[in-house]
């Protein structure tokens, strides 16, 4: 197994300016405004991810409102959640030319907008619309700069920063569930949705704590980066500049065009200082050519590092580990999501809806899940533990819980296997730190961005279909089954993929020995 991104062979080549002279730390890095960061994105997870986990308040609400099928209704509540986590790769391409500051403040007024227009709804196809498609893309535009940036700030924490940060979720569904229930209760479901796009306006301020890095920060963890694991990386010099050659962006063109753009921005400085306009109506045309030019540049510049990511010489799907991280995201999450939306159900099956008045079993797995975020985060940060290792092991745990589930009709039973199951659904925490180490923090935003879109896929037509099967079957048995079967699907791509990695330049080397 590996633990980063050197053991598998694998580099994009953005520790490329390292160098031996030792470079005094930055106290921002693990420590200061990073924490700061921290609590930024346990905002953030609060309010949207929070907000997700307890919209089934408001989906009963619309039922009685439209009176419409509960496929139909149920679709408002999926749209959101999934295109939160679709739109991953495009808001990539924000971060690139605007940086998550910006990005983040632009998604918490499009979120607020979502909330409010959808208070004056008409019919759920116009929730469709305003709830599903523009709090969705805006609650996407806030999510992947407060994961990004975490994982920028921290080096020696990250899987802890990303557990604490993460909670939030677990405390989002608590306090959202009982915020929506109490104002629908007192003020009436349009009320309670105008008030929460007020409280979503939060969302701007976590943006503008989204500090950014300058690059010479950034070029300081990189060094500390490269010194910690310098051992591994001699190890394996070999295969990384196997792939290096293959995958590493060349930045010659890259220099080249800065220097193209800096002769025309140059020309326009030259033509506005010395050419001594007749009006000032000629001053002021040149300083809008000026502003057009620079904004030009920046638009490019971001939009070829995006392009490059996805589908140039440095592309991420030249990394096969990186794909099989993309099959099993497509159908991890789904199998974290049908629990919440079908358990009320099977407890009604079963009998057993007293005792889930009293503690109900989603609220258990809320709690665990909490805390093993925080707990895996905090193993997988000690230095004998391999990362990756804890997040497979987690992985083998949930997936055997989805297929015990069926099994168990017994409040008892139920309320271990749900503990079971918020437990090991803490390796969400680790998905950032897994990513990062297989792309590096350069590729973070883009490779993030296409994982929980891979997610948000599994999240948007996963309940679907499990409530497709139980109109077939009758049962929601078999819907867990197929979901924990293509799950293990997943996890199989995830342990034969390093293997073939590291086996390649080994035969490599055994055929060069030959010649």
């Amino acid at each position: 197994m590996y633990a980063s991104r050197e053991d598998i062979g694998y580099d994009f080549g953005d520790d490329s300016k390292v160098g031996s002279k030792p470079i005094k730390s930055n106290p921002n890095i693990d420590g200061g405004w990073a924490w700061m960061i921290v609590l930024s994105s346990f905002l953030v997870h609060i309010l949207i991810m929070g907000s997700q986990m307890a919209l089934g308040i408001l989906n009963m609400e619309w039922l009685e409102e439209f009176n419409q099928s509960r496929g139909l209704t149920a679709w408002v509540s999926s749209l959101s959640m999934g295109i939160t986590l679709i739109v991953g790769p495009f808001i990539g391409l924000f971060i690139s030319m605007c940086g998550c500051r910006t990005t983040a403040i632009i998604g918490g007024i499009l979120n607020a907008l979502g909330w409010i227009l959808s208070a004056y709804a008409s019919n759920v196809h116009y929730l469709f619309l305003t709830f599903g498609v523009t709090a969705g893309i805006g609650s996407g535009m806030v999510y992947l700069p407060a994961v990004v940036m975490v994982g920028q700030y921290f080096q020696k924490r990250r899987a802890l920063a990303q557990g604490l940060s993460t909670t939030g979720t677990g405390f989002g569904a608590f306090l959202m569930t009982a915020l929506l229930k109490y104002l629908c209760t007192e003020f009436g479901w349009r009320n309670a949705m105008f008030i929460q796009g007020a409280i979503s306006l939060n969302l701007c301020v976590c943006g503008a704590l989204m500090r950014p890095l300058s690059p010479k920060d950034l070029r300081e963890k990189y060094v500390v980066r490269s010194d910690s694991e310098e051992n591994r990386a001699k190890a394996l010099s070999h295969s990384t500049e196997t792939i290096k050659s293959n995958g590493v962006l060349s930045e010659e063109p890259d220099k080249k065009e800065e220097a193209a753009n800096e002769e025309v921005l140059g020309s326009v400085q030259h033509i506005e200082i010395g050419g001594k306009p007749e009006s000032g109506r000629s001053m002021y045309g040149l300083r809008i050519l000026k502003t057009v030019s620079q904004l030009t540049v920046t638009v490019r510049k971001g939009f070829a590092l995006w392009y490059s990511s996805y589908f140039g010489a440095a592309s991420l799907f030249t990394n096969r580990v990186f794909v099989a991280f993309i099959i099993w995201a497509l159908f991890a999450y789904s199998s974290f999501v049908i629990p919440f939306i079908h358990l009320p159900e099977i407890v009604k099956q079963y009998n057993l809806s007293r005792q889930d008045n009293v503690f109900p079993l989603t609220s258990i797995i809320a709690i665990v899940h909490i805390f093993g975020k925080v707990i895996l985060g905090i193993i997988s940060d000690l230095p004998c533990i391999s990362t990756w290792n804890v997040f497979l092991m987690a992985n083998f745990t949930l997936v055997t819980c989805i297929l015990t589930l069926p099994l168990m009709q017994t409040y008892v039973g139920l309320a271990v296997v749900c503990a079971l199951i918020g437990f090991s659904s803490g390796y969400f925490s680790l998905m950032p730190v897994v990513t990062e180490d297989l792309v590096g923090t350069k590729h973070l935003a883009n490779a993030y961005g296409i994982i929980i879109c891979a997610n948000g896929i599994s999240a948007l037509f996963g309940p679907p279909f499990a409530g497709w099967i139980y109109d077939i079957t009758q049962k929601y048995d078999f819907s867990f089954y197929i979901a924990g079967l293509l799950y293990m699907v997943g996890i199989i791509f995830l342990l034969i993929q390093p293997c073939i990695q590291k086996k390649q330049p080994r035969e490599k080397s055994a055929e060069e020995a030959q010649v």
